[in-house]
């Protein structure tokens, strides 16, 4: 046999290897498909780390330590307060009645620019923040879907609302308790409902706005989208909410005030009668949610478009 019919071991070592590299791809090595091995759109910005990253932010802390700290400057206001001078049949008048209505009276305090301002921080800081920190460009090139990037933020948002308008509650609660004791939840109207029914219904009261600041949370983050700057998103959400509140004040208006976002955004206070009527309650969360629907269909509409190169 000639050497030309019997190969060297380094003539063979040669197609060896390169079937290694064919059965083996390397992580970031282009196949022939076009695809990189190991890439994995769903396995892109995982939750856990945007959480941790937004936890991070002294923004998102000093927002939840101030959520915290709220119901504690109002029993030190109370306490300090002249005693004398709440005789009405308001929210306020009757805060101290038990811990129940004082928990009741923080959520109600909060619920028109308060909880409206803190939703609006979170989701109209969500694209606008990236966007003026010059990041956003670099986010989708990683790749990070633009879709799923919007949605993750969104996700974590949603997150820190809820724990924010909960931690609110809750610490109202324990303070009103602590301080005011366990009576029943009174209402305006004189109604009273027993302790383990009153934490119910606030419950009930503190899903309902969650439920109701959707559309917040929409709009704002319709504003992040189309904004490099985020003041400018929460602003805008906040500034439209105020508008709709004035609006909702004109008597003149009659029926066209049951379209404007914010007039449920109280009627979580039918809860507090011994006989609940849900309707209100029923048409300002479909209110709610229908507006939230429409500018969440506009933010991912205007994202897909928006160009991030400049």
């Amino acid at each position: 046999m000639s050497d030309d019919d019997n190969p060297t071991s380094s003539e063979v070592a040669v197609p060896e290897a390169e079937t290694a590299l064919v059965r083996t791809p390397q992580l970031g090595v282009p196949q022939p498909d076009g695809a990189v091995e190991g890439y994995s759109a769903k396995r892109t910005l995982p939750m856990r780390v945007e959480l941790a990253r937004q936890l991070r932010r002294a923004r998102t802390r000093l927002t939840l330590a101030f959520l915290v700290l709220l119901p504690l400057l109002l029993v030190a206001a109370f306490e300090l307060g002249d005693d004398d001078s709440r005789g009405g049949r308001t929210f306020a008048d009757m805060a101290t009645a038990s811990g129940l209505n004082f928990a009741v009276f923080t959520l109600f305090a909060s619920t028109g620019f308060l909880l409206v301002v803190v939703v609006a921080l979170f989701f109209g800081d969500t694209i606008a923040s990236e966007a003026s920190w010059s990041s956003l460009k670099y986010l989708l090139a990683a790749p990070v879907p633009r879709i799923r990037l919007l949605r993750q933020k969104a996700k974590v948002a949603a997150l820190l609302s809820v724990v924010g308008i909960v931690l609110l509650v809750g610490v109202a609660l324990a303070a009103g308790v602590f301080w005011f004791g366990t009576g029943n939840l009174i209402s305006t109207t004189g109604e009273a409902l027993t302790f383990p029914r009153g934490v119910l219904t606030l419950a009930a009261a503190t899903l309902y706005v969650a439920i109701h600041l959707s559309w917040i949370a929409g709009l704002a983050l319709f504003l992040s989208v189309g904004t490099d700057a985020p003041l400018g998103a929460v602003g805008g959400a906040v500034l439209i909410s105020i508008l709709s509140e004035i609006l909702d004040q004109i008597s003149a208006l009659g029926d066209l005030r049951n379209y404007l976002p914010t007039h449920f955004s109280t009627a979580y206070a039918d809860l507090l009668s011994e006989d609940i009527d849900p309707s209100s309650m029923i048409t300002g969360c479909f209110s709610a949610l229908s507006y939230a629907a429409v500018f969440t269909t506009l933010a991912l509409w205007r994202f897909n478009r928006r160009d991030i190169t400049s």
